[in-house]
């Protein structure tokens, strides 16, 4: 083999994030983590493509569906050297980060129901009898909590939790599940994520916990507060405020309007617009439930109202009643707040990435146990193309061979012509990812956003492809 096939053996082969990543995986041998490295590696650069199809052989392809299915491995040893980098990522200094949380689930078909479990439950129709015929959705949950910058730069996940349900309840047991402790409630997920979470990233001082409405638990306000660690959650819950007769809702609506801010929106048709939401704050003072008051203290809190006095005629209007336990005291620190929150939808956009991109949805693995494994691996790749596009906005100039190598770097300057008319400046990381975005679809014209993670994606699955084809061509040109 020459020179120019090596160097395209060891730019297709040494992806040095991949190691980086995986450094300290916690696998039971060191087999499990030579095959976890190569999985990886091949899932990488078949991005979206079936087991057969990303190995292309069967005997890779049947190492890798043996390695899902090994008992002795579960998604916390997958992740544990993902989770490690995360921390390593945290920026120096005492800058706040964000650590969102969020639930989705992955929707399979399955005759046999009872391996992989549910996740939903609903009705289609009424029977001759006037009486709902129930559907069930196989499936797998997954709670996330994603670290990110202020700037919205994703770092890495600090804790995941998967399950699947075995059976669904009436309205009688669900009721009767709402007064049990939450140690027998499925909403524990986002005190075991907060607690996870905040000890892996060691500095529970800046991080602050994000949620939406389903977050809005005491408990969770509880055991932050055990933890020295900070929460911003939408409420649902229109609790008694200092002790009443007043509620949250009613005690913020009468207080003074502290200033509007003014942000951009995309309404049903995606084009974009202006919402113009009046800003109000307070703090309060929230008790705790009479069956919690031995466990967690009464919560003083800062309750911020950020709403469009009107409902436009195209989108829904805004109405978001914040809770933090961070202190506020000016319009300017209240909107910071109101940005933190709006951040939240990043993780929205991880999930979709790994639904979308990675196509986590389509796979044909048969047990929950494998299919976890599975998502784990997907959860880092997806990071990688979010912060991928992520750094692409927030650190255009960055140098490029942090993120490309040699060969990849040359490969899009021969394949992609450089646009004298692209937002990008020549020779940063920001020139290189347009080209990649371009190898999936991006015009790249001067009215066109910054490329997106499903252009990003398809450009990396195109760009292995054709760093395949200049081994390939080494080699025969070689011999």
């Amino acid at each position: 083999m020459n020179e120019a096939a090596k160097l395209a053996v060891e730019s297709f082969v040494g992806q040095e994030w991949i190691e980086q990543e995986l450094a300290a995986a916690k696998l039971p041998d060191a087999r499990l983590e030579k095959r976890l490295r190569h999985l990886v590696e091949q899932m990488a650069a078949g991005l979206g493509r079936s087991i057969p199809l990303a190995f292309q052989d069967w005997a890779a392809t049947k190492a890798a569906y043996r390695f899902f299915s090994n008992e002795r491995i579960c998604e916390e040893h997958i992740l544990a050297g993902h989770f490690e980098a995360t921390r390593e990522r945290l920026p120096q200094g005492e800058a706040p980060v964000l650590v969102l949380h969020d639930t989705t689930e992955f929707s399979y078909q399955r005759e046999d129901i009872a391996a992989v479990g549910l996740v939903s439950k609903g009705s289609v129709r009424k029977d001759e009898h006037g009486r709902p015929v129930y559907f069930t959705t196989c499936g797998v949950c997954l709670h996330s909590s994603l670290a990110i910058t202020l700037e919205g730069l994703p770092l890495g996940l600090a804790a995941v939790k998967f399950w699947s349900r075995k059976t669904f309840k009436g309205r009688a047991a669900r009721r009767k599940a709402h007064r049990a402790p939450i140690e027998e409630k499925e909403s524990l997920r986002w005190l075991e994520n907060l607690r996870s979470s905040t000890e892996l990233l060691g500095q529970a001082k800046r991080c602050v916990h994000v949620g939406d409405q389903e977050s809005d638990i005491f408990d969770l306000f509880g055991v932050a507060q055990q933890l020295g660690t900070h929460y911003l959650v939408r409420t649902r819950a229109d609790r008694l405020a200092n002790g009443g007769p007043l509620t949250v809702a009613e005690a913020i609506g009468q207080s003074p309007r502290r200033g509007l801010y003014r942000i951009l929106v995309r309404n049903r048709k995606g084009e974009p617009c202006e919402a113009v939401l009046e800003v109000r704050y307070q703090r309060l003072r929230i008790q705790t439930a009479k069956g919690k008051k031995k466990r967690y203290p009464e919560q003083t809190v800062t309750v911020i109202e950020a709403r469009e006095q009107e409902t436009p005629p195209d989108r829904d209007r805004i109405d978001w009643k914040l809770i933090t336990d961070l202190a506020v005291g000016s319009r300017q620190q209240a909107v910071e707040k109101v940005q933190w929150y709006a951040l939240r939808w990043k993780i929205e956009i991880f999930h979709k990435i790994l639904k979308s991109g990675c196509r986590a949805e389509q796979s044909r693995l048969r047990t929950t146990a494998r299919l976890t494994n599975l998502l784990a691996v997907f959860c880092i790749l997806s990071w990688r193309v979010f912060w991928l596009t992520m750094t692409n906005r927030i650190d255009p100039d960055t140098d490029p061979e942090l993120v490309f190598t040699d060969l990849e770097l040359r490969i899009l300057d021969r394949l992609v012509n450089d646009k004298p008319t692209a937002h990008s400046r020549p020779h940063t990381l920001s020139h290189y990812l347009t080209k990649l975005a371009r190898l999936g679809g991006y015009l790249a014209r001067n009215s066109d956003p910054p490329p997106g993670n499903e252009t990003i994606w398809r450009g990396l699955t195109r760009l292995v492809d054709i760093q395949l084809g200049v081994i390939m061509g080494a080699e025969i040109v070689g011999n």
